[in-house]
Formats: structure tokens, sequence, C-alpha cells
């Protein structure tokens, strides 16, 4: 009986681990901000960061604003033919996750930093807290749809980040056979783009 027990609370603690790892992002703020013209007009890139981490209410909002559901079964980005073939995966210094908009979690897919596989050589990604990484499905869409789709995606995102004073870039300078294992993908996948986000130097 003392054996069972012994080995039922350790099962349990490292099933409570295992769920641990993903992340529960607080619900988006879907209103206030900065006007939506002044917000474009101090619209751009940055290629400077503050290497400490954002919260997870910003990475809540900017990932909701990137690509999360703004009414029932509809995006905040348009996916032709409603292919729904982009994910985003973040990359942060304690590891790699996929942004599952349905629950608003970020789920685990690798442990480490791997903010090095989001570049082939600005150095300035490899310390930035956060990377965003567009990943498409070719399964979904083998033509050009998904491009439009990962172009509407970060350009909310770059109007977020200028609503929160952050600073961001988008990338098409990735790893892509790097971001391959890094990110676990299969055989269809592929990360077609990657946006650099965090407070300006």
């Amino acid at each position: 009986m003392k054996r069972t027990l012994i080995v039922t609370t350790i099962f349990l603690a490292m099933t409570a681990t295992t769920f641990a790892a993903d992340i529960t992002l607080p619900p988006p703020q879907k209103s206030g901000g900065k006007p939506i013209f002044d917000a474009i007009n101090e619209r751009h890139s940055s290629r400077s960061f503050d290497e400490s981490a954002l919260d997870n209410q910003t990475l809540s909002d900017l990932l909701w604003a990137g690509f999360g559901y703004n009414r029932e079964n509809k995006r905040t980005a348009p996916s032709p033919k409603d292919l729904q073939e982009t994910d985003i995966y973040v990359i942060i210094k304690e590891g790699v996750y996929l942004y599952d908009a349905k629950s608003n979690k970020l789920l685990e897919k690798n442990t480490g930093d791997f903010r090095g596989d989001a570049t082939m050589s600005q150095e300035f990604v490899k310390t930035a807290p956060v990377n965003f990484i567009f990943v498409i499905d070719k399964s979904k869409d083998s033509g050009n749809g998904a491009f439009y789709s990962v172009g509407a995606i970060s350009e909310n995102i770059y109007l977020v980040a200028a609503s929160k004073g952050l600073g961001t870039v988008v990338r098409t300078s990735v790893n892509k056979a790097a971001l391959k294992k890094s990110l676990k993908l299969n055989a269809n996948q592929e990360a077609v783009a990657g946006q650099t986000i965090g407070k300006k130097k």
C-alpha cells in the first residue's frame, strides 16, 4: 500500500510538471492603447533591444493582435481561402512554444535557448527577449497565399508594438534548417520569417 502511494505521488508530480511547462496567457486586452493613426505614425523597425523579458500580458496582446480570434472561428488577420496555414512559434530564453490561439496558451515544444536559430547572421536576434517565428504548412497552401497571411500578421504585431512603445522588426533571414529541428516541425512545415520584439534600448 505504501509503495503504491509513493508511485502514485511520483506519477502525479511528473504529470503536474508536464502540464506546468505550457503557459496559460492572461486574456488579451482588446481595447485601449494609442489611436490607430498615432500607432501607424510611430510604426518602424528596430534592431536594438533591451534583454529584459516581456511579461505574459504583453505576449498575449501581441499574439492575439497578430493571429488570435476576434469573433467566432474568425481571426485578426486574413488567411486566403480560410486555409489557416500559418502558425506562430515563440522563442524565448527558456524554450520554444507554439501559440494556441483557441485556448490562448503557449504550448511547450522544446526547452533551452534557441534564439540563435532565429537568424542567419543578425547578432541582436540572439539576445532579444522574444522572437516570433512564422511557420506555414505547405500541405494546406503551397502557393503564395501564406506569405500574404504572414505579412498581415506581422503588420498587426508592428502596430501593437508601436502602441506599447516596444521595438520590433520582421525578418526573412532565418535559419530554416536549424529551426526545423528546434521547433520540431514536420515534413510539411517551413519557417518563412521571424519577428524580433523587445523593449527598445
